[in-house]
Protein backbone atom coordinates (compact mmCIF):
# COMPACT_ATOMS: atom_id res chain seq x y z
CA UNK A 1 0.00 0.00 0.00
CA UNK A 2 1.52 3.37 -0.91
CA UNK A 3 2.04 6.59 1.47
CA UNK A 4 1.25 9.71 0.51
CA UNK A 5 4.03 11.72 2.00
CA UNK A 6 1.75 14.99 1.31
CA UNK A 7 -1.04 14.00 3.47
CA UNK A 8 0.87 12.77 6.37
CA UNK A 9 3.13 15.95 6.34
CA UNK A 10 -0.06 17.88 5.97
CA UNK A 11 -1.47 16.15 9.13
CA UNK A 12 1.46 17.03 10.68
CA UNK A 13 2.09 20.38 10.05
CA UNK A 14 -2.02 21.56 10.74
CA UNK A 15 -1.70 19.57 14.38
CA UNK A 16 2.29 20.69 15.39
CA UNK A 17 2.76 24.15 13.39
CA UNK A 18 1.19 27.68 14.12
CA UNK A 19 -2.24 28.18 12.42
CA UNK A 20 -2.41 29.73 8.83
CA UNK A 21 -0.71 29.06 5.85
CA UNK A 22 2.92 30.72 7.07
CA UNK A 23 3.83 29.52 10.61
CA UNK A 24 4.00 33.19 12.33
CA UNK A 25 4.29 35.02 15.82
CA UNK A 26 3.59 38.06 17.54
CA UNK A 27 6.16 39.48 18.99
CA UNK A 28 7.05 42.79 21.53
CA UNK A 29 9.37 45.08 19.22
CA UNK A 30 10.01 48.75 20.44
CA UNK A 31 7.12 48.56 22.35
CA UNK A 32 4.97 47.67 20.13
CA UNK A 33 3.73 44.12 18.16
CA UNK A 34 5.24 42.66 15.18
CA UNK A 35 4.76 39.56 13.53
CA UNK A 36 7.52 37.26 12.75
CA UNK A 37 7.93 34.68 10.57
CA UNK A 38 8.68 31.35 11.60
CA UNK A 39 10.64 29.24 9.40
CA UNK A 40 10.82 25.53 10.68
CA UNK A 41 14.19 24.01 10.62
CA UNK A 42 14.70 20.75 7.97
CA UNK A 43 14.52 17.46 9.58
CA UNK A 44 15.25 14.93 6.48
CA UNK A 45 18.04 15.03 3.96
CA UNK A 46 15.39 15.95 0.79
CA UNK A 47 13.99 18.77 3.39
CA UNK A 48 17.46 20.30 3.54
CA UNK A 49 18.23 20.24 -0.20
CA UNK A 50 14.78 21.89 -0.56
CA UNK A 51 15.39 24.45 1.94
CA UNK A 52 19.18 25.60 -0.13
CA UNK A 53 17.18 25.25 -3.71
CA UNK A 54 14.47 27.97 -2.51
CA UNK A 55 16.63 29.92 -0.67
CA UNK A 56 18.91 30.30 -3.58
CA UNK A 57 15.90 30.95 -5.56
CA UNK A 58 14.94 33.56 -3.33
CA UNK A 59 18.20 35.43 -3.12
CA UNK A 60 18.97 35.29 -6.74
CA UNK A 61 15.56 36.89 -8.09
CA UNK A 62 15.06 40.29 -8.94
CA UNK A 63 13.27 41.77 -6.27
CA UNK A 64 11.07 43.53 -8.50
CA UNK A 65 10.06 40.65 -10.46
CA UNK A 66 7.08 38.23 -10.28
CA UNK A 67 9.87 35.13 -9.73
CA UNK A 68 10.83 36.96 -6.35
CA UNK A 69 7.51 37.25 -4.92
CA UNK A 70 7.06 33.51 -5.81
CA UNK A 71 10.09 32.38 -4.75
CA UNK A 72 9.43 34.61 -1.54
CA UNK A 73 6.19 32.21 -0.86
CA UNK A 74 7.32 29.21 -1.47
CA UNK A 75 10.20 29.45 0.73
CA UNK A 76 8.25 31.12 3.02
CA UNK A 77 5.24 28.14 2.59
CA UNK A 78 7.78 25.15 2.73
CA UNK A 79 9.69 26.79 5.88
CA UNK A 80 6.32 26.40 7.85
CA UNK A 81 6.48 22.81 7.09
CA UNK A 82 9.85 21.96 7.47
CA UNK A 83 10.35 22.02 4.12
CA UNK A 84 8.46 18.18 3.49
CA UNK A 85 7.50 17.35 -0.23
CA UNK A 86 4.10 18.06 -0.87
CA UNK A 87 3.49 16.18 -4.12
CA UNK A 88 5.46 13.12 -4.26
CA UNK A 89 4.60 9.72 -2.87
CA UNK A 90 6.46 6.96 -2.18
CA UNK A 91 5.97 2.99 -2.24
CA UNK A 92 6.74 0.43 0.03
CA UNK A 93 9.72 -0.75 -1.64
CA UNK A 94 11.38 3.25 -1.94
CA UNK A 95 9.61 4.40 -5.27
CA UNK A 96 9.22 7.30 -5.82
CA UNK A 97 6.11 9.04 -7.75
CA UNK A 98 3.52 12.07 -7.92
CA UNK A 99 0.94 12.12 -5.96
CA UNK A 100 -2.63 11.54 -6.86
CA UNK A 101 -3.43 15.34 -6.44
CA UNK A 102 -0.47 16.00 -8.79
CA UNK A 103 -1.47 13.49 -11.35
CA UNK A 104 -5.09 15.71 -11.19
CA UNK A 105 -3.30 18.95 -11.09
CA UNK A 106 -1.27 17.58 -14.52
CA UNK A 107 -4.40 17.06 -16.22
CA UNK A 108 -5.40 20.59 -15.50
CA UNK A 109 -2.41 21.86 -16.66
CA UNK A 110 -2.92 19.10 -20.11
CA UNK A 111 -5.89 20.88 -21.21
CA UNK A 112 -4.92 24.73 -20.30
CA UNK A 113 -5.57 25.42 -23.84
CA UNK A 114 -8.97 25.15 -23.00
CA UNK A 115 -8.62 28.38 -21.15
CA UNK A 116 -6.50 30.42 -23.48
CA UNK A 117 -3.33 28.89 -21.54
CA UNK A 118 -0.22 27.29 -23.15
CA UNK A 119 0.25 23.22 -21.23
CA UNK A 120 4.31 24.11 -21.94
CA UNK A 121 3.83 27.30 -19.20
CA UNK A 122 3.12 24.51 -16.57
CA UNK A 123 4.16 21.52 -17.68
CA UNK A 124 8.06 22.61 -17.95
CA UNK A 125 10.59 19.89 -18.70
CA UNK A 126 11.51 19.75 -15.04
CA UNK A 127 8.39 17.97 -14.25
CA UNK A 128 10.07 14.88 -15.13
CA UNK A 129 9.85 12.19 -12.17
CA UNK A 130 11.08 9.53 -14.06
CA UNK A 131 14.28 11.69 -14.65
CA UNK A 132 14.61 12.56 -11.24
CA UNK A 133 14.61 8.84 -10.10
CA UNK A 134 16.26 8.68 -6.15
CA UNK A 135 18.66 11.28 -6.40
CA UNK A 136 17.72 14.04 -3.68
CA UNK A 137 18.76 17.03 -5.15
CA UNK A 138 16.51 15.99 -8.50
CA UNK A 139 13.18 15.15 -6.03
CA UNK A 140 14.15 18.38 -4.15
CA UNK A 141 14.06 20.48 -7.49
CA UNK A 142 10.94 18.52 -8.56
CA UNK A 143 8.70 18.75 -6.15
CA UNK A 144 9.57 22.93 -5.69
CA UNK A 145 8.99 22.93 -9.80
CA UNK A 146 5.70 21.32 -9.17
CA UNK A 147 4.83 23.87 -6.57
CA UNK A 148 5.72 27.03 -8.72
CA UNK A 149 3.53 25.21 -11.55
CA UNK A 150 0.36 24.59 -9.44
CA UNK A 151 0.62 28.23 -8.11
CA UNK A 152 1.66 30.01 -11.86
CA UNK A 153 -1.85 28.18 -12.95
CA UNK A 154 -3.82 29.33 -10.24
CA UNK A 155 -2.50 32.71 -10.50
CA UNK A 156 -3.19 32.75 -14.11
CA UNK A 157 -6.50 31.16 -14.18
CA UNK A 158 -7.55 33.87 -10.96
CA UNK A 159 -5.67 37.63 -11.94
CA UNK A 160 -4.05 36.83 -15.86
CA UNK A 161 -1.06 36.08 -17.05
CA UNK A 162 -0.11 40.06 -17.76
CA UNK A 163 0.35 43.34 -15.58
CA UNK A 164 -2.42 45.61 -16.65
CA UNK A 165 -0.09 47.94 -17.24
CA UNK A 166 2.42 46.20 -19.22
CA UNK A 167 -0.24 47.29 -21.61
CA UNK A 168 -0.61 50.97 -20.98
CA UNK A 169 -0.08 52.82 -17.98
CA UNK A 170 -3.23 53.86 -18.30
CA UNK A 171 -5.09 50.70 -17.39
CA UNK A 172 -5.04 51.61 -13.35
CA UNK A 173 -6.25 47.97 -12.31
CA UNK A 174 -5.83 46.30 -9.58
CA UNK A 175 -5.19 42.97 -10.20
CA UNK A 176 -6.26 40.06 -8.46
CA UNK A 177 -3.85 37.93 -6.32
CA UNK A 178 -4.57 35.02 -4.64
CA UNK A 179 -2.60 33.95 -1.71
CA UNK A 180 -0.18 31.57 -2.87
CA UNK A 181 0.82 29.93 0.56
CA UNK A 182 -2.92 29.60 1.25
CA UNK A 183 -4.04 28.29 -2.38
CA UNK A 184 -0.88 25.31 -1.90
CA UNK A 185 -1.96 24.09 1.64
CA UNK A 186 -5.63 24.38 -0.12
CA UNK A 187 -4.66 22.02 -3.19
CA UNK A 188 -2.70 19.78 -1.24
CA UNK A 189 -5.64 19.21 1.73
CA UNK A 190 -8.13 18.89 -1.57
CA UNK A 191 -9.38 15.41 -2.68
CA UNK A 192 -10.34 17.35 -5.82
CA UNK A 193 -7.52 20.28 -6.35
CA UNK A 194 -8.14 19.90 -10.02
CA UNK A 195 -12.10 21.86 -9.40
CA UNK A 196 -10.24 24.23 -7.17
CA UNK A 197 -7.73 25.40 -9.91
CA UNK A 198 -10.87 25.53 -12.88
CA UNK A 199 -13.26 27.29 -10.50
CA UNK A 200 -10.52 30.14 -10.22
CA UNK A 201 -11.75 31.23 -13.82
CA UNK A 202 -14.01 34.56 -14.01
CA UNK A 203 -17.77 33.95 -13.98
CA UNK A 204 -18.96 36.43 -16.30
CA UNK A 205 -21.41 35.38 -18.39
CA UNK A 206 -19.30 37.04 -21.68
CA UNK A 207 -16.23 34.99 -20.61
CA UNK A 208 -17.69 31.72 -20.30
CA UNK A 209 -19.49 32.12 -23.73
CA UNK A 210 -15.89 33.05 -25.05
CA UNK A 211 -14.06 30.21 -23.37
CA UNK A 212 -16.53 28.12 -25.04
CA UNK A 213 -15.82 29.66 -28.54
CA UNK A 214 -12.23 28.81 -27.61
CA UNK A 215 -13.35 24.81 -27.47
CA UNK A 216 -14.41 25.29 -30.48
CA UNK A 217 -11.32 26.17 -31.93
CA UNK A 218 -9.13 22.94 -30.06
CA UNK A 219 -12.07 20.59 -31.84
CA UNK A 220 -11.63 21.42 -35.06
CA UNK A 221 -15.24 23.15 -35.82
CA UNK A 222 -13.50 26.32 -36.52
CA UNK A 223 -10.21 27.67 -38.41
CA UNK A 224 -8.58 30.53 -37.70
CA UNK A 225 -8.33 32.55 -40.65
CA UNK A 226 -8.43 36.48 -40.17
CA UNK A 227 -8.36 38.76 -42.94
CA UNK A 228 -6.88 41.93 -42.05
CA UNK A 229 -7.83 44.77 -44.54
CA UNK A 230 -4.69 47.42 -45.04
CA UNK A 231 -5.34 51.31 -43.97
CA UNK A 232 -5.79 53.88 -47.04
CA UNK A 233 -8.04 55.91 -48.74
CA UNK A 234 -12.09 55.75 -47.93
CA UNK A 235 -13.43 52.82 -50.01
CA UNK A 236 -16.64 54.50 -52.37
CA UNK A 237 -19.10 52.85 -54.73
CA UNK A 238 -17.22 52.37 -58.33
CA UNK A 239 -13.92 52.85 -56.92
CA UNK A 240 -11.13 50.62 -57.80
CA UNK A 241 -8.69 49.76 -55.33
CA UNK A 242 -6.29 46.26 -54.15
CA UNK A 243 -7.69 46.47 -51.01
CA UNK A 244 -11.21 45.30 -52.85
CA UNK A 245 -10.06 41.93 -53.32
CA UNK A 246 -9.67 41.52 -49.19
CA UNK A 247 -12.68 43.22 -48.47
CA UNK A 248 -14.40 40.63 -49.85
CA UNK A 249 -12.48 37.46 -48.48
CA UNK A 250 -13.31 39.06 -45.52
CA UNK A 251 -16.82 39.61 -46.32
CA UNK A 252 -16.93 36.11 -47.98
CA UNK A 253 -18.22 37.31 -50.79
CA UNK A 254 -17.51 36.43 -54.52
CA UNK A 255 -16.28 38.49 -56.98
CA UNK A 256 -16.39 38.78 -61.01
CA UNK A 257 -13.64 37.87 -62.11
CA UNK A 258 -11.85 39.76 -65.18
CA UNK A 259 -11.94 37.51 -68.53
CA UNK A 260 -8.05 36.57 -69.20
CA UNK A 261 -7.28 38.49 -72.52
CA UNK A 262 -4.53 37.35 -75.24
CA UNK A 263 -1.50 36.23 -73.05
CA UNK A 264 -2.58 37.59 -69.46
CA UNK A 265 -4.20 35.50 -66.76
CA UNK A 266 -7.98 36.27 -65.48
CA UNK A 267 -7.70 38.79 -62.75
CA UNK A 268 -9.98 39.58 -60.07
CA UNK A 269 -11.89 42.38 -60.64
CA UNK A 270 -11.13 45.56 -57.85
CA UNK A 271 -14.32 47.44 -58.38
CA UNK A 272 -16.04 48.66 -55.21
CA UNK A 273 -19.17 47.08 -56.81
CA UNK A 274 -22.76 47.52 -55.21
CA UNK A 275 -22.58 43.71 -54.05
CA UNK A 276 -19.64 44.63 -51.62
CA UNK A 277 -21.90 48.12 -50.83
CA UNK A 278 -25.21 45.93 -49.28
CA UNK A 279 -22.20 43.41 -47.86
CA UNK A 280 -20.56 46.38 -45.88
CA UNK A 281 -23.96 47.99 -44.58
CA UNK A 282 -25.10 44.73 -43.31
CA UNK A 283 -21.67 44.22 -41.74
CA UNK A 284 -21.86 48.25 -39.96
CA UNK A 285 -25.27 47.40 -39.20
CA UNK A 286 -24.76 43.78 -37.68
CA UNK A 287 -21.94 46.47 -34.90
CA UNK A 288 -23.94 49.81 -34.87
CA UNK A 289 -21.86 51.81 -36.76
CA UNK A 290 -23.27 54.27 -39.43
CA UNK A 291 -24.72 52.33 -42.18
CA UNK A 292 -23.40 54.28 -45.26
CA UNK A 293 -21.81 51.59 -47.54
CA UNK A 294 -18.29 53.35 -47.37
CA UNK A 295 -15.25 51.81 -45.96
CA UNK A 296 -13.56 53.92 -43.55
CA UNK A 297 -11.18 54.26 -40.63
CA UNK A 298 -13.85 52.88 -38.43
CA UNK A 299 -15.46 50.12 -40.84
CA UNK A 300 -11.35 48.98 -41.45
CA UNK A 301 -10.87 48.72 -37.73
CA UNK A 302 -13.86 47.00 -36.92
CA UNK A 303 -13.03 44.09 -39.73
CA UNK A 304 -9.69 44.44 -38.41
CA UNK A 305 -11.09 43.74 -34.78
CA UNK A 306 -11.26 40.14 -35.77
CA UNK A 307 -13.72 38.33 -37.41
CA UNK A 308 -15.24 36.90 -34.35
CA UNK A 309 -13.41 33.33 -34.99
CA UNK A 310 -9.82 34.85 -34.16
CA UNK A 311 -8.17 32.48 -31.82
CA UNK A 312 -5.84 35.26 -30.32
CA UNK A 313 -8.64 37.90 -30.17
CA UNK A 314 -10.21 35.85 -28.07
CA UNK A 315 -7.18 34.62 -25.74
CA UNK A 316 -7.05 38.18 -25.47
CA UNK A 317 -10.25 39.08 -24.11
CA UNK A 318 -10.21 36.48 -21.81
CA UNK A 319 -7.11 37.37 -20.38
CA UNK A 320 -9.06 41.37 -19.80
CA UNK A 321 -12.15 39.57 -18.30
CA UNK A 322 -9.69 38.48 -16.15
CA UNK A 323 -8.71 41.81 -14.70
CA UNK A 324 -12.10 42.72 -14.60
CA UNK A 325 -13.49 42.80 -10.87
CA UNK A 326 -15.32 39.71 -9.48
CA UNK A 327 -18.42 41.50 -8.82
CA UNK A 328 -19.33 44.49 -11.10
CA UNK A 329 -22.21 45.08 -9.08
CA UNK A 330 -26.04 44.21 -9.75
CA UNK A 331 -26.79 47.79 -10.75
CA UNK A 332 -23.77 49.62 -12.89
CA UNK A 333 -22.42 51.28 -15.83
CA UNK A 334 -20.17 50.40 -18.28
CA UNK A 335 -18.32 52.73 -21.31
CA UNK A 336 -16.90 50.00 -23.65
CA UNK A 337 -14.02 52.31 -25.93
CA UNK A 338 -14.14 50.01 -28.67
CA UNK A 339 -17.31 50.27 -29.11
CA UNK A 340 -17.62 53.56 -28.59
CA UNK A 341 -20.95 53.19 -26.35
CA UNK A 342 -21.95 53.68 -22.83
CA UNK A 343 -24.56 51.04 -20.72
CA UNK A 344 -26.31 51.03 -17.89
CA UNK A 345 -26.43 46.70 -16.68
CA UNK A 346 -29.10 45.82 -14.76
CA UNK A 347 -27.44 42.12 -13.62
CA UNK A 348 -26.96 40.91 -17.04
CA UNK A 349 -30.16 42.83 -18.74
CA UNK A 350 -29.25 46.21 -20.58
CA UNK A 351 -31.18 48.91 -18.70
CA UNK A 352 -30.15 51.59 -20.85
CA UNK A 353 -27.41 52.26 -23.88
CA UNK A 354 -25.83 55.43 -25.71
CA UNK A 355 -23.46 56.61 -27.72
CA UNK A 356 -20.37 57.77 -26.46
CA UNK A 357 -17.56 59.85 -27.64
CA UNK A 358 -13.58 58.77 -26.21
CA UNK A 359 -10.28 60.02 -26.18
CA UNK A 360 -8.05 60.11 -29.20
CA UNK A 361 -5.52 57.60 -29.45
CA UNK A 362 -3.06 60.73 -28.58
CA UNK A 363 -5.34 61.48 -25.23
CA UNK A 364 -6.38 57.85 -24.54
CA UNK A 365 -9.36 57.44 -22.18
CA UNK A 366 -8.06 55.63 -19.30
CA UNK A 367 -9.19 52.13 -18.20
CA UNK A 368 -10.63 51.60 -14.51
CA UNK A 369 -13.08 50.87 -12.19
CA UNK A 370 -14.74 53.26 -10.18
CA UNK A 371 -18.24 54.49 -8.41
CA UNK A 372 -20.15 57.68 -9.74
CA UNK A 373 -20.56 59.95 -6.69
CA UNK A 374 -22.04 63.33 -7.72
CA UNK A 375 -23.96 65.04 -10.64
CA UNK A 376 -23.04 68.47 -11.57
CA UNK A 377 -25.08 70.69 -13.01
CA UNK A 378 -24.16 73.58 -14.99
CA UNK A 379 -20.13 72.63 -13.94
CA UNK A 380 -17.30 74.87 -14.79
CA UNK A 381 -14.44 73.25 -17.07
CA UNK A 382 -11.34 73.31 -14.96
CA UNK A 383 -9.08 73.32 -18.19
CA UNK A 384 -6.34 70.52 -17.47
CA UNK A 385 -2.49 71.97 -17.41
CA UNK A 386 -1.56 69.87 -20.84
CA UNK A 387 -3.96 71.89 -22.43
CA UNK A 388 -4.09 75.16 -21.04
CA UNK A 389 -0.18 74.74 -22.02
CA UNK A 390 -0.35 73.29 -25.38
CA UNK A 391 -3.42 75.02 -27.00
CA UNK A 392 -4.36 77.75 -25.17
CA UNK A 393 -1.00 79.71 -24.03
CA UNK A 394 -0.52 80.00 -27.97
CA UNK A 395 -3.43 81.71 -28.52
CA UNK A 396 -3.35 84.05 -25.46
CA UNK A 397 0.55 85.14 -26.76
CA UNK A 398 -1.40 86.45 -30.13
CA UNK A 399 -4.49 87.44 -28.56
CA UNK A 400 -4.81 88.35 -24.72
CA UNK A 401 -8.67 88.76 -25.66
CA UNK A 402 -8.67 85.00 -26.75
CA UNK A 403 -10.32 83.93 -23.28
CA UNK A 404 -13.06 86.53 -22.80
CA UNK A 405 -14.65 85.07 -26.26
CA UNK A 406 -14.02 81.59 -24.91
CA UNK A 407 -16.81 82.42 -21.67
CA UNK A 408 -13.18 81.34 -19.74
CA UNK A 409 -11.30 83.41 -16.67
CA UNK A 410 -7.98 82.88 -14.96
CA UNK A 411 -7.47 82.54 -10.94
CA UNK A 412 -4.45 83.15 -9.03
CA UNK A 413 -3.86 82.30 -5.60
CA UNK A 414 -7.62 80.74 -5.78
CA UNK A 415 -8.91 84.47 -7.46
CA UNK A 416 -10.16 85.52 -10.61
CA UNK A 417 -8.04 88.13 -11.69
CA UNK A 418 -7.92 89.93 -15.05
CA UNK A 419 -6.35 87.52 -18.07
CA UNK A 420 -5.95 90.84 -20.54
CA UNK A 421 -4.01 92.47 -18.09
CA UNK A 422 -0.86 89.40 -17.55
CA UNK A 423 1.96 89.72 -19.95
CA UNK A 424 1.29 86.35 -21.31
CA UNK A 425 4.28 86.31 -23.79
CA UNK A 426 6.56 86.29 -20.73
CA UNK A 427 4.28 84.84 -18.25
CA UNK A 428 3.95 80.61 -17.60
CA UNK A 429 0.72 79.94 -17.87
CA UNK A 430 1.25 77.01 -15.31
CA UNK A 431 1.40 79.54 -12.89
CA UNK A 432 -2.60 80.00 -13.50
CA UNK A 433 -5.63 78.29 -13.28
CA UNK A 434 -8.06 78.66 -16.20
CA UNK A 435 -11.72 77.25 -16.59
CA UNK A 436 -14.38 77.79 -18.68
CA UNK A 437 -17.98 79.72 -17.16
CA UNK A 438 -20.85 78.01 -16.86
CA UNK A 439 -23.03 78.35 -19.97
CA UNK A 440 -24.61 76.67 -23.29
CA UNK A 441 -20.83 76.78 -25.36
CA UNK A 442 -19.26 75.44 -22.52
CA UNK A 443 -16.83 72.24 -23.21
CA UNK A 444 -18.87 69.94 -20.74
CA UNK A 445 -22.31 70.81 -21.90
CA UNK A 446 -25.09 71.72 -19.17
CA UNK A 447 -23.87 68.56 -16.74
CA UNK A 448 -21.89 66.14 -16.12
CA UNK A 449 -21.05 62.76 -14.11
CA UNK A 450 -18.07 62.27 -11.33
CA UNK A 451 -16.20 59.25 -10.11
CA UNK A 452 -13.70 61.05 -8.51
CA UNK A 453 -10.27 59.23 -9.53
CA UNK A 454 -6.53 59.46 -10.29
CA UNK A 455 -6.94 60.73 -14.26
CA UNK A 456 -9.68 63.16 -13.41
CA UNK A 457 -11.74 61.84 -16.20
CA UNK A 458 -15.85 62.35 -15.84
CA UNK A 459 -18.72 61.48 -18.03
CA UNK A 460 -20.35 64.60 -19.29
CA UNK A 461 -22.34 66.32 -21.57
CA UNK A 462 -20.89 68.43 -24.80
CA UNK A 463 -22.37 71.12 -27.75
CA UNK A 464 -20.36 69.12 -29.93
CA UNK A 465 -23.44 66.58 -30.59
CA UNK A 466 -22.71 66.17 -34.73
CA UNK A 467 -19.56 63.85 -33.85
CA UNK A 468 -21.96 61.16 -31.96
CA UNK A 469 -23.10 61.03 -35.87
CA UNK A 470 -19.85 59.33 -36.78
CA UNK A 471 -18.63 55.30 -36.40
CA UNK A 472 -15.60 56.25 -35.19
CA UNK A 473 -15.79 58.78 -32.51
CA UNK A 474 -12.43 59.00 -30.18
CA UNK A 475 -12.21 62.67 -30.45
CA UNK A 476 -11.87 64.11 -26.67
CA UNK A 477 -8.56 64.92 -24.01
CA UNK A 478 -10.04 61.77 -22.20
CA UNK A 479 -13.08 62.36 -20.92
CA UNK A 480 -16.51 60.48 -21.93
CA UNK A 481 -18.75 62.25 -23.95
CA UNK A 482 -22.26 60.85 -23.89
CA UNK A 483 -24.67 61.42 -26.22
CA UNK A 484 -28.32 61.86 -24.67
CA UNK A 485 -26.96 62.97 -20.95
CA UNK A 486 -30.34 63.52 -19.55
CA UNK A 487 -31.63 60.06 -20.86
CA UNK A 488 -28.77 58.98 -19.21
CA UNK A 489 -29.41 60.96 -16.07
CA UNK A 490 -32.84 59.69 -15.79
CA UNK A 491 -32.03 55.69 -16.03
CA UNK A 492 -29.30 56.45 -13.88
CA UNK A 493 -31.53 57.95 -11.03
CA UNK A 494 -33.50 54.68 -10.55
CA UNK A 495 -32.26 54.19 -6.99
CA UNK A 496 -32.37 58.12 -6.31
CA UNK A 497 -35.99 58.93 -5.25
CA UNK A 498 -35.32 62.70 -3.95
CA UNK A 499 -33.82 62.92 -7.12
CA UNK A 500 -35.65 63.49 -10.75
CA UNK A 501 -34.44 64.55 -14.41
CA UNK A 502 -37.15 67.44 -13.77
CA UNK A 503 -35.00 68.51 -10.85
CA UNK A 504 -31.89 68.61 -12.10
CA UNK A 505 -33.22 70.64 -15.43
CA UNK A 506 -35.12 72.87 -12.68
CA UNK A 507 -31.21 73.67 -11.59
CA UNK A 508 -29.93 74.98 -15.42
CA UNK A 509 -28.44 78.46 -15.39
CA UNK A 510 -24.84 79.82 -14.88
CA UNK A 511 -24.75 78.62 -11.16
CA UNK A 512 -22.56 75.35 -11.06
CA UNK A 513 -24.72 72.97 -8.66
CA UNK A 514 -23.45 69.67 -7.20
CA UNK A 515 -25.59 66.95 -6.08
CA UNK A 516 -24.64 64.09 -4.22
CA UNK A 517 -25.69 60.62 -5.03
CA UNK A 518 -27.37 58.70 -1.58
CA UNK A 519 -26.79 55.39 -3.69
CA UNK A 520 -22.99 55.10 -5.53
CA UNK A 521 -23.34 53.57 -8.75
CA UNK A 522 -20.87 51.54 -10.37
CA UNK A 523 -18.42 52.08 -13.41
CA UNK A 524 -16.43 50.63 -15.26
CA UNK A 525 -14.28 51.40 -18.31
CA UNK A 526 -13.33 48.95 -20.36
CA UNK A 527 -11.75 47.97 -23.60
CA UNK A 528 -13.36 44.63 -25.26
CA UNK A 529 -12.81 43.98 -29.25
CA UNK A 530 -15.34 41.17 -28.86
CA UNK A 531 -18.94 41.76 -27.26
CA UNK A 532 -21.07 38.55 -27.23
CA UNK A 533 -24.62 38.94 -27.10
CA UNK A 534 -26.76 36.73 -24.66
CA UNK A 535 -27.22 34.14 -27.87
CA UNK A 536 -23.55 33.78 -28.28
CA UNK A 537 -23.26 35.73 -31.15
CA UNK A 538 -19.84 37.22 -30.75
CA UNK A 539 -19.16 40.65 -32.24
CA UNK A 540 -15.81 42.36 -33.32
CA UNK A 541 -14.87 45.78 -32.65
CA UNK A 542 -11.49 47.91 -33.98
CA UNK A 543 -8.31 48.13 -31.36
CA UNK A 544 -9.10 51.87 -31.38
CA UNK A 545 -5.81 52.60 -29.17
CA UNK A 546 -3.86 49.47 -30.09
CA UNK A 547 -4.38 47.80 -26.86
CA UNK A 548 -5.41 44.04 -28.63
CA UNK A 549 -2.56 43.73 -30.21
CA UNK A 550 0.16 44.56 -27.60
CA UNK A 551 -2.10 42.22 -25.21
CA UNK A 552 -1.58 39.74 -28.17
CA UNK A 553 2.10 40.39 -28.82
CA UNK A 554 2.76 39.82 -24.81
CA UNK A 555 0.59 36.82 -24.44
CA UNK A 556 2.84 35.01 -26.84
CA UNK A 557 6.33 36.46 -25.31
Amino acid sequence: MRRSIASILTVAVLLGAPSGALAQEKVSLAGGEATRIVIAPPQTELARIIKAGLSAAYVSANRESRAYLQAQQLYYFYGARHFEPLWLTQGETGEIAFSSNAEKIIAVFKKSELEGFRPSDYLTPDLDVAAAGADPAKLAALETAFSASAVRYAQDAYGGRVAPTEVSRLWTIAPRKINEADMLMKLAASGDPDRILLDLSPKHREFLQLRAALARFVDGSVVDAAVVIPDGPLLKPGMKDPRVALLRQRLNLAGPEIPETAGTAAAVDIIYDNALVEAVKAFQESLGLTVDGVTGPATVAALNGGSATTWDDIVANMERWRWTPEDLGKFYVQVNIPEFKLAIMDGDRTHYTTRVVVGTPKNQTPVFSDEIEHIVVNPYWNVPSSIATNEIAPRLAANPGYLAGQNMEVLHGGKVVNAAAIDWSTANIRNFHIRQRPGTGNALGRIKFLFPNQHDVYLHDTPSKSLFQRSFRAYSHGCVRVQNPMDFAGALLAFEPKLTVASLEGMFGSTERWVNMETHIPVHITYFTLRVDQDGTIRSYGDVYGHNKRLISLLGE
